[in-house]
């Protein structure tokens, strides 16, 4: 069998270990996760109610359209239903987008390091990749520009930027949009757009009618806790979504995910309490790197990414040990970092006293 000459050179994804086998491995307990960026709090009350009732029919696909979910999702946002496309998490929409766009023939620009699926994805139809370092850990717009030309189709803006949580502003964003040319497609990735605070974060919804090459990307796996359900969704003109919906395969999400992401969007305080929480398990974190001299990244986030003065994969092991389960920086683009997921106030409060123990035991200190 001969797959894609480029799928030789490619790794699959690694997902963290899942809890229950590190416990095993290392005789714990208890571990906490705060690896993923996921939702501490979990969904909505609302949401696991519903899914209790979703038990039934299994034997019938579910609505290839999303009606009610997309009907729902438009009203809320204040948009036409035509201009949704729904995918399984938005890592499904991005997958669609690479394969409606690109081709050996072509190129894409990203920020490095960012989101590891529109590299993956742009990889697999054998285009070129262009990746512009950050800088001061936010998107270098104009280098960005630079790198784009007559073969570019895809030009994407993490917003916030995982893995850093740096933010492009409003303005910076407004003046990129209008020197990409009109037929390079704009993603503007906004999976934690939920949690950002920033007065400046740019306003993109009001962009979409005056931007037809603009897609914004949205989630269900973050602030709304629902990770498991795989609901992502992408906002631009009738006419890009309409492309885009071609290479969308049928039945892509479930009845359950759907009843559950309309039951979601209902309880909207659900949203704003777990938004505030992370604000203040943000600030915790942040004063407690200040007390012992640790650099960080300002986050809109619901992580932070933390400077820790040796390599990563060193304070990953060390936490670990102590039934933590971090990311290593080494392997998001940050060598001498860790990237921590803002838990409960008790995951927090847990994790900074194993974080402290840590930091005397690498000698972090001294360095």
């Amino acid at each position: 069998m001969k797959a894609k000459k480029q799928i030789y050179g490619m790794t699959p994804y690694q997902p963290g270990k899942p809890i229950e086998e590190v416990k095993k491995e290392l005789g714990l307990s208890e571990v906490i996760k705060l690896a993923s960026n996921e939702n501490p709090y979990g969904a909505s009350d609302r949401v696991k109610h519903t899914l209790e009732d979703t038990a039934g029919h299994l034997e019938v696909y579910p609505d290839g359209y999303a009606a009610a979910l997309r009907k729902k999702t438009a009203d809320f946002l204040g948009v036409k239903e035509e201009q949704l496309v729904f995918g399984a998490g938005s890592d499904e929409v991005i997958l669609m987008l690479c394969r409606t766009f690109l081709d050996h023939t072509t190129n894409t620009v990203m920020a490095t390091p960012s989101f590891s699926q529109y590299k993956h994805n742009a990889l697999i139809e054998g285009a070129e990749i262009r990746e512009v370092p950050l800088k001061d850990g936010v998107h270098d717009l104009d280098a960005m520009l630079e790198a784009i030309d007559e073969q570019t189709r895809i030009v994407w803006v993490c917003n916030p930027n995982n893995p850093s949580g740096t933010y492009v502003n409003n303005t910076a964003f407004r003046e990129f949009v209008k020197q990409v040319p009109d037929d390079v497609l704009i993603v503007s990735d906004e999976a934690y757009i939920e949690y950002v605070t920033a007065d400046d974060y740019p306003q993109t919804m009001s962009m979409l009618a005056d931007t037809p090459n603009l897609m914004l990307l949205r989630t269900f796996s973050k602030a709304y806790g629902m990770a498991s359900l795989r609901v992502g969704f992408g906002i631009a003109s009738p006419e890009l979504i309409s492309l885009v919906d071609r290479v969308r395969p049928p039945f892509n999400l479930t009845t359950a995910s759907q009843v559950a992401a309309i039951e979601a969007i209902e309880d909207q305080e659900h949203i704003k309490q777990c938004v505030a929480d992370n604000a203040e398990g943000l600030k915790e974190l942040q004063n407690f790197c200040s007390k012992h001299k640790l650099t960080y990244l300002p986050t809109q986030a619901n992580f932070l990414l933390i400077y820790v003065k040796v390599p990563g994969d060193v304070m990953f092991q060390a936490l670990l040990k102590k039934g933590f389960i971090v990311r290593s920086g080494q392997a998001l683009g940050f060598p001498e970092a860790i990237r921590v997921t803002v838990g409960t106030k008790e995951q927090n409060k847990a994790f900074m006293t194993a974080f402290a123990a840590c930091l005397e035991e690498v000698n972090v200190s001294s360095k």
